[in-house]
């Protein structure tokens, strides 16, 4: 009586290291680009990285309904039937955007290589980012490319690799701005404003987004007053820079007249403003002529000895 007690026992108790049975698996992550037997049960078998076909591409998905998941197990030899015909697998790969700045940059370096400048300014014609695999680093290769300095124009092929991914191409197309150096406003500047070291620094910019001609240097802008208002981080127009007001108009100034061994002084009203160097017009007030002058300094003015008045003694200026 005990030994069949005893036998019906461990009839009852599974024998150690059985495998246990197929269970499906009703969602799963894929981390390849197929689908394997394993990725639909657990525990199946021997013949468990069995690869069935392609999975989907990053950032999809595949619904394994309840009639192929039957057909699967009967062709590997998995012990699992479906327990209601609902019974499915979902089979989704994680993905994310290949991104712009990511083409970008592999594209600079080709650029750059071609003679466009480190730091030139690319312009894509059109992105449509790809989708890649979420938990893989994505290798580029720009291959075909052409560019023509003239224009700025420049197309190529980017070529994206990498672990658990099928290879991918994209063909680019777009412009590159020159970027160039050129003195810039730190803040905004009003009209008037005498430039000094401390109100400009240089910056880059592209070289076909200046207004005209700017200036170059931090010398063609440096001691020079603005025309106009400047905004900060603004290039300088030559047309708004011009030589610092050393004579306003109705100012009393000096007026020097050079000649072989003697220089004659009197005193003047300039009717022109100007600047060092400016052509103005000054007038004598004890003799009412107008005499054309050149500004030399602050308060400062030269006649020329053999040059005849504008405006004759005792002539009456408006």
């Amino acid at each position: 009586m005990r030994r069949r007690a005893l036998l019906m026992l461990l009839l009852a108790v599974p024998l150690l290291g059985a495998a246990p049975p197929p269970v499906l698996k009703p969602m799963t992550t894929l981390d390849a680009p197929v689908v394997r037997l394993r990725d639909l049960f657990a525990h199946a078998g021997a013949e468990a990285d069995r690869v069935l076909g392609p999975g989907p591409a990053p950032g999809g998905r595949i619904v394994v309904p309840a009639e192929q998941l039957a057909y699967i197990a009967r062709r590997y030899a998995v012990d699992w039937r479906p327990g209601s015909p609902a019974d499915r697998a979902v089979l989704a790969r994680p993905g994310r955007d290949f991104s712009r700045p990511e083409a970008l940059a592999a594209l600079r370096s080709a650029l750059a290589a071609a003679g466009a400048g480190a730091d030139a300014k690319i312009a894509l014609d059109r992105f449509d980012p790809p989708l890649v695999p979420a938990d893989t680093t994505v290798a580029t290769a720009v291959t075909a490319l052409q560019y023509d300095p003239g224009s700025g124009r420049f197309s190529a092929v980017l070529a994206l690799s990498g672990a658990r991914m099928e290879p991918l191409s994209l063909a680019l197309a777009g412009t590159v701005q020159r970027m160039v150096s050129v003195p810039v406003a730190v803040a905004a500047l009003p009209a008037g404003t005498v430039l000094g070291p401390g109100d400009l620094r240089m910056a880059r910019r592209p070289a076909g987004s200046l207004p005209g001609a700017v200036a170059r240097r931090t010398d063609q802008a440096v001691g020079m007053q603005l025309r106009r208002l400047v905004a900060a981080g603004t290039p300088f127009a030559l047309a708004a820079l011009a030589p610092p007001v050393l004579v306003r108009k109705d100012a009393v100034v000096l007026i020097r007249i050079d000649r072989p061994g003697i220089t004659l002084t009197a005193e003047g009203r300039a009717l022109q403003p100007g600047g060092a160097g400016d052509a103005i017009r000054v007038l004598n007030p004890t003799s009412h002529a107008v005499l054309a002058a050149r500004v030399i300094a602050a308060g400062e003015v030269r006649v020329s000895p053999d040059a005849p008045p504008l405006v004759p003694a005792g002539g009456w200026v408006r």
